[in-house]
């Protein structure tokens, strides 16, 4: 890290004033106005674009499912992570996280037996999993439709089984297709779409919209201090739905700085075993809290764990009515007023927006560029790689 990284603590304020060709030249333009977009988004995709699907996912819910499975690769499969515990509560049928390499090297082993819903979750759909589960689902399980979730009208997936009547395609608003290398609204917005595959009419996203806009009013400079001032590890707690989340926010940060930040995703109740040990190391530790009391309760047991064993890494807590005990005296209390009004699922958009800054903040304070971290290494799309017959382990 340079001494100048060292002393700098981004402003939101700055870097959107900044010309456009100053903010390309920074690197962040693409991902600072992708993670801003999100409200907007949020309510395109549970408004009127969200009606115009109801019909479709009303047919194939009403087709004889009896299982949905929820699948992508990385970022797309903690979509699924997110919204399948809410999701299988909604709709009384078992609904699964898997993702899309385990459908191609461990299909026997996963997929349930008798008619069911594949929902292949991607931004773009080009990636080699993408097709690749859908065209090997479609060989293994022909009585399974398929729906795809993707923000690229042009992708493989939307595109490719246009003449198949298993395969259905829900395109989302094109300013979801994020330009950036990491996946922001993308994420955001697949999560909500995934959340409307229920019987029962979808709530509207302008409470969550509404809160995320006071992120952004009231604490985003906050978290930029906080990023700043983090050590060179994160640790991202969840339940439940949150989990998904905590999973995608530690991917965000581990993307977003190039490796340079390590970090961990992990159940309130499933830290004390084992993983607490990461604390050791110092960082920051960041807790979504849930809405259910009986959750919540064990949560706060462990927060306060950590305190009596001196355990006293960085926290950013996020949810509603927060103790602000629960945050340190060094800590971030991000509390949002009507959060637990909102369904699990939405309430995780909160917890993945305050993630996604966070992750921008710290790049930004150890000299890396947002939109396309890790040069080298990572790519917005998964460069091809070679498909191989029969599974692994069938």
């Amino acid at each position: 890290m340079t001494a100048q990284s060292q002393d700098l603590v981004p402003n939101l304020a700055a870097l959107s004033a900044a010309a456009p060709e100053r903010q390309r030249a920074a690197g962040y333009a693409d991902t600072l106005r992708e993670i801003l977009q999100q409200p907007s988004t949020w309510r395109a995709t549970a408004g009127s674009q969200g009606a115009r699907h109801r019909a479709l996912i009303q047919h194939m819910l009403a087709s004889g499912v009896e299982h949905v499975v929820l699948t992508g690769s990385g970022s797309s499969v903690y979509v699924g992570d997110a919204v399948a515990p809410w999701l299988q509560a909604e709709l009384g049928i078992p609904v699964r996280a898997i993702p899309a390499g385990d459908l191609l090297t461990h299909r026997a082993g996963v997929l349930a037996r008798g008619p069911g819903l594949l929902v292949s979750i991607a931004r773009s759909g080009d990636s080699p999993e993408s097709v690749g589960a859908v065209d090997a689902v479609l060989a293994a399980a022909p009585t399974w439709r398929h729906l795809a979730l993707t923000c690229n009208a042009n992708g493989a997936l939307a595109t490719r089984y246009v003449d198949d009547a298993r395969v259905d395609a829900i395109v989302l608003d094109e300013r979801t297709n994020d330009r950036s290398l990491v996946m922001t609204s993308s994420f955001t917005n697949l999560m909500l779409a995934a959340s409307q595959l229920t019987r029962s009419t979808p709530v509207a996203a302008d409470g969550a919209a509404a809160l995320a806009e006071r992120v952004v009013d009231i604490y985003v400079d906050a978290l930029a201090a906080m990023a700043s001032n983090g050590g060179d590890t994160a640790v991202y707690l969840g339940t439940g739905c949150a989990f998904g989340v905590a999973r995608e926010a530690a991917l965000k940060m581990l993307e977003m700085t190039g490796g340079d930040t390590v970090t961990l995703a992990e159940t309130f109740l499933g830290f004390r075993h084992g993983p607490m040990a990461w604390l050791s190391r110092g960082g920051t530790l960041v807790a979504f809290l849930s809405g259910d009391a009986t959750v919540r309760a064990y949560e706060t047991d462990l927060l306060r764990e950590l305190d009596a064993k001196g355990l006293g890494a960085s926290r950013v807590v996020v949810g509603e009515g927060i103790d602000p005990s629960l945050a340190g005296p060094s800590g971030l209390a991000i509390d949002l007023p009507g959060l637990y009004r909102l369904p699990p699922v939405q309430q995780g958009l909160l917890h993945a927006f305050v993630g996604q800054w966070l992750a921008f903040f710290r790049c930004l304070h150890l000299g890396h560029r947002p939109d396309t971290p890790s040069e080298g290494v990572l790519t917005r799309v998964v460069g091809t790689f070679a498909l191989h017959g029969p599974e692994v382990g069938a």
